[in-house]
Parts: C-alpha cells; structure tokens; sequence
C-alpha cells in the first residue's frame, strides 16, 4: 500500500456543492418521500381490501409498490438527515448494507416488471387459460424468482466491491452509496473486476429488458391480427400502464449504469439519481391510477370509506374518553 491511508469512513457529498440549495432539497424531497410512501400504501390498501382486484396484474403492482416503497426507504431517510447534517460520514458496513439493498431491491423491481409483460402476454395470447397459467402459486413463485435473483446478483456485486481497498479520498461524489461512485474511490480495482461488475449490472437492466420486449413484440403479433379496431384498442390500453413505467424505468437507470463512467459523469449521475429514486417510485401509483379504472374506482372507495369512518373513529373515542 506504500503510503496510502486506508479508509474506515465515506463521505456522502452528493449535494454538498450545492449549500445554497440545502433546505429547499429537503423541503422538496421530504414532501416527494411522504407523498410516495402514501401513494403506494394507498395502491396496496386499495389491491388488499378490493376483491375485483385480486387478479394476477394487480398481485405483480402490489409487489411492485412494496418493493419501489422499500427502495426509497433505503436511500431517502439517510438523504434527508444529510441535507440538514454538517457529517455526511458513512462507514463501510453502512455503505455496504445501503447498497446491498438499493442494487437488490432495484433488480427485483425489473424482474418483476418483466413478470407483469409476461402476465399481460398469457392474458392476451390465452385469455380462457389464462386462470390456469397465471395461479396465484406461480404468480408468488415468479415474485419470489424476482426477489432471490436480485438479492443474488446485488450479493455479489457488494461482496467484489467492499473487498477491494480503499485509500486517500474517501468522498463519495453521490448521495448514497451507488456502484461507480464508490468503485472510483477504490486503488487495487483490476479490469477484470470492473468488467464483472459491468456484466451483473447488464445482466439485470438488458436482461429483464429484452424479456419484456420479447413479451412486447408476441403481444404486438397478436393484437395487429385483431379484426377489430376496438378489440385492438382496449388491449393496448391494458398495457399502456406497464409500458410507460417500464419506458421512464429503464430509460434513467440505463443512462446512469450502462454508459462510460469518468470522473466528470459523477454529477450528472447525481442529479439522474434523483429520477429513479425520487420521480418514478413517485410516478408509477400516478401512472397505475390515472390510466386504470378499475384502480380509480378502487382508490375512491376506500378513500369514500376512510372519509366517512373517520367522524365515527372521532365520536367513539370522545365516548371512550
């Protein structure tokens, strides 16, 4: 190691460059964090308690939301302590742990996009074996597949970057502990463990990728054969949803892990961050809300339910009182 000095704590400077910035970024963010934990909880609420909902689309967008809620969970609290903290320091388990969970949890949600276009193909291809195919047993099996190949490969990833060394500058140019920003800090960092990096990342992002496109182009073949204009239509409209999501979520997390990495690209990947942590978990509920009618009808009867229970809930605890 010669003179280097090995490092036992990061720092997470994401936003530090901006101290000007500092109260408005949390203002903004906090008020962005508890809209999407309400958002999500109100989609799962809504999935729970509304029994025309139980179908297997709904069953991958409740897991969906829960898996988009825990990935926000990881990065937005330790955010939002920072902005207002003069320490931004982390130490090497913490990051370890943060990015274990972020990378996991983030794969699990593309495998899980991929499940949903898998869903909507069954449906479209075989609409009266679609019970048969799509149980609730190999709806759990493939969330399950999802979660355990995404916790698998984030495994790994954590395991070859938190064992090499690192020395000198310990600032980590990100607000959480992401892949390259941390590689970057590294000194003994071979080509070969860059490259296997890059293969897992590929492996996540490309792969569940072209499984969903391979789902989209089946889906395309069938519905272009279609006689009716209508038909056509409202089967599209079926995979309107999915696809915008998948189109926003592919489309930041792929700018940000697949292209060249160099010092400069580092505040550009901070300020893209910020759409796939912060954006789209907060889009997604929207998009799933606003372009479905059975979920708009859902979500008003449990807030029509909420609203009238909660005189109720008042007078009977003023009487307990």
């Amino acid at each position: 190691m010669g003179n280097h000095t090995t490092v036992t704590m990061f720092l997470l400077w994401g936003f530090s460059s901006f101290p000007e910035l500092q109260n408005l970024l949390f203002v903004v963010i906090l008020l962005s964090h508890v809209t999407i934990l309400l958002a999500n909880a109100s989609i799962m609420v809504a999935i729970k308690f509304n029994h025309n909902l139980h179908t297997p689309m709904y069953f991958f967008l409740f897991a969906l939301s829960f898996s988009e809620t825990c990935t926000t969970m990881v990065i937005l609290p330790r955010l939002l302590v920072d902005l207002l903290s003069e320490s931004k320091a982390i130490s090497l388990p913490e990051c370890a742990t943060q990015m274990f969970f972020f990378f996991g949890l983030a794969a699990n949600n593309c495998f899980i996009l991929s499940a949903m276009s898998y869903d909507r193909y069954t449906a479209i291809h075989n609409p009266l074996h679609y019970p048969i195919f799509m149980t609730r047993k190999i709806c759990f099996q493939l969330i399950m597949a999802s979660g355990v190949i995404g916790f698998s490969v984030s495994l790994c990833i954590v395991i070859i970057i938190f064992s090499l060394s690192f020395c000198n500058s310990n600032i980590i140019q990100h607000f959480f502990c992401d892949i390259a920003p941390v590689v970057a800090l590294a000194c003994n960092c071979t080509f070969l463990q860059k490259l296997i990096l890059l293969a897992f990342t590929v492996f996540v992002l490309v792969g569940s990728f072209i499984l969903i496109m391979v789902s989209y182009v089946f889906i395309v073949s069938i519905v272009v054969k279609m006689p009716s204009a209508k038909g056509r239509y409202k089967t599209f409209s079926t995979c309107s949803s999915h696809f915008t999501v998948v189109f926003i979520h592919y489309g930041f997390a792929c700018f940000v892990y697949l292209r060249p990495k160099n010092g400069d690209t580092f505040r550009d990947d901070t300020l893209m961050a910020v759409t796939y942590t912060v954006l789209t978990p907060l889009l997604n509920p929207i998009i799933y809300s606003l372009r479905n009618k059975d979920m708009q009808t859902a979500l008003r009867k449990i807030l029509g339910h909420g609203i009238k229970g909660f005189p109720q809930m008042v007078n009977k605890r003023a009487q307990n009182i």
